[in-house]
C-alpha cells in the first residue's frame, strides 16, 4: 500500500508469474526510466514536461481575465482536447457558472441549448490540437451565424496552418498553443485543462503542488510495482478488461478522461484491455452477478471517497428491523458496500486495485493526473507499444475524409 496526502492507493494484483531474474532486470529497466524522465523534466520539452517545475503557460494567459466576467461557457473539442476539462468540473463541484461540454457530434443538442437561448451570452472555448478535428468542426458549423466573434472566442490549437487558426486571425479572435510536443490525451496540465480550469474559478498553480511525488522513494516504489504487476495482467491471454467500479460519481469524468488515456495508450499490437466505467452501488444491481460469478478474465479498478461531509439518515419510516440505519451517514453505507464487494474478490481470487480520494481539490486531481499519466507511459514502455501515437485512430481518420470528398 502507498499512503499519499491526499489519496490512498492499494493493490491486489497477484505477480506469481514473474521470474526472479527477469523481475530484477525488469525492475532495474523501470528505476533507469523513472529516473531519466525526473532528470529530464527540467531541460527536455517532451509529453512529461508539463509535470516539470519549469513547465509555463502561454505568456497569453493574462488576456483570459477579461473573459472572466461569462457566466456561461460553451467548451467545443474531442477526446483529450476536453475530457480532462470534464473531470475538473465534475471533481471539484460547480461554482457559481454554468458549463456546457460538446463532445460529439450531437446537433441536437446544440439546437436544444440555443432554442433556450442558453448560448446566447456564452463564452466559446474551442480546442483542437490539429485544429483541423472534423467533429469540433462540424459542431461550430451548427452555432448560428455571426455567434462568435473576438469578444467572446477562445481557440487553443497548435501554432500551424490549420482550418481553427486561419479562422482565428481572420476574426481576430484570441488563440493559444497547444503544445506540439504533448499529444492530446497527455495535455490537461496545458492550456488545454488549464484555460477551463480558471475560467471555473480555479488557481491553475494549485493543481501543480503534487505533480512530482511519486518520483520520490516511496511512491516511486509503489509505482514501479503497480507497473510490473500489471505487465502480467496485459500480457496474460486470461485478462480482457478493466472494470472502473467507480463508488464516487464526482470522478465519472475523470473516469472518462482516464479510459482515453489507457485504451489509445496501450491498446496496439494485438494487446490492451477494455477499460470499461461502471457506476456502484448502481450495478451491484445489474453486473454484480457476472463481475462476481462470471468469467474471471477482469482486472477491477475500485474507486471511492473517505469524504465525511455526507447526510445521515434522521429517521427510518420502515420496520424496526432497519433500525441499525439510523443515523448512519450515506457514505458509511456505500463504503460497507464496497466493502463486502472487495472481501468477495479477495475470495475469489480477483485481481483488484483500491484508489481512495481522501479530498478533493485541485492538487488532488493534478497529483491523480500525473500519477496515471507515468503509469501509463511506463507501462507501455515495459510491454515495447509506443504510449504516445494513435495509429488506429489516424488511420480512420484518413479514411473517413475520403468517403466524404
Amino acid at each position: 500500500m502507498s499512503k499519499i496526502q491526499n489519496i490512498i492507493f492499494k493493490n491486489n494484483i497477484s505477480s506469481k508469474l514473474v521470474k526472479n531474474k527477469k523481475l530484477h532486470k525488469e525492475n532495474l529497466f523501470l528505476i533507469k526510466e523513472i529516473n531519466k524522465i525526473f532528470k529530464e523534466l527540467k531541460k527536455i520539452k517532451n509529453t512529461f514536461f508539463s509535470l516539470s517545475n519549469n513547465f509555463r503557460l502561454s505568456n497569453k494567459f493574462k488576456d483570459l481575465r477579461k473573459f472572466k466576467k461569462f457566466k456561461t461557457v460553451a467548451i467545443f473539442g474531442m477526446g483529450g482536447s476536453i475530457l480532462g476539462a470534464k473531470a475538473i468540473y465534475s471533481f471539484l463541484g460547480k461554482k457559481d457558472k454554468q458549463f456546457f461540454f460538446y463532445d460529439n457530434l450531437d446537433q441536437y443538442k446544440i439546437s436544444k441549448t440555443q432554442k433556450k437561448n442558453n448560448l446566447k451570452n456564452a463564452l466559446f472555448v474551442i480546442i483542437s490540437k490539429s485544429g483541423n478535428t472534423l467533429e469540433t468542426l462540424v459542431n461550430i458549423n451548427f452555432l448560428k451565424k455571426n455567434i462568435i466573434n473576438k469578444s467572446n472566442t477562445i481557440i487553443i490549437t497548435e501554432n500551424e496552418k490549420n482550418y481553427l487558426n486561419i479562422f482565428a486571425k481572420k476574426n481576430k479572435i484570441l488563440s493559444l498553443d497547444h503544445k506540439k510536443y504533448i499529444g492530446g490525451r497527455y495535455s490537461v496540465l496545458t492550456e488545454v485543462g488549464m484555460v477551463p480550469a480558471y475560467l471555473m474559478g480555479h488557481n491553475v498553480n494549485n493543481f501543480r503542488k503534487n505533480l512530482l511525488l511519486h518520483f520520490k522513494s516511496k511512491r516511486k516504489n509503489f509505482l514501479k510495482k503497480s507497473i510490473l504487476e500489471l505487465k502480467q495482467i496485459y500480457l496474460s491471454k486470461k485478462y480482457h478488461s478493466i472494470i472502473f467500479f467507480n463508488y464516487c460519481p464526482r470522478l465519472n469524468d475523470f473516469l472518462y478522461w482516464c479510459q482515453q488515456l489507457i485504451a489509445e495508450s496501450l491498446g496496439k499490437k494485438g494487446r490492451g484491455l477494455l477499460p470499461v466505467i461502471s457506476s456502484a452501488p448502481k450495478d451491484h444491481h445489474s453486473l454484480l452477478q457476472l463481475y462476481l460469478d462470471g468469467p474471471k478474465d477482469k482486472l477491477f479498478y475500485i474507486f471511492s471517497s473517505s469524504e465525511s461531509v455526507t447526510k445521515k439518515l434522521q429517521h427510518n419510516k420502515f420496520d424496526k428491523n432497519l433500525d441499525y440505519l439510523r443515523n448512519k451517514k450515506v457514505n458509511d453505507i456505500i463504503i460497507s458496500q464496497k466493502n463486502a464487494f472487495i472481501k468477495l474478490l479477495q475470495r475469489k481470487k480477483i485481481p483488484y486495485r483500491e484508489i481512495i480520494i481522501k479530498k478533493f481539490d485541485p492538487s488532488t486531481l493534478g497529483e491523480l493526473f500525473s500519477y496515471f499519466f507515468l503509469e501509463t507511459s511506463l507501462l507501455g514502455k515495459a510491454l515495447k507499444i509506443n504510449p504516445f501515437n494513435q495509429p488506429a485512430v489516424e488511420d480512420v481518420k484518413d479514411l473517413t475524409k475520403k468517403f466524404l470528398v
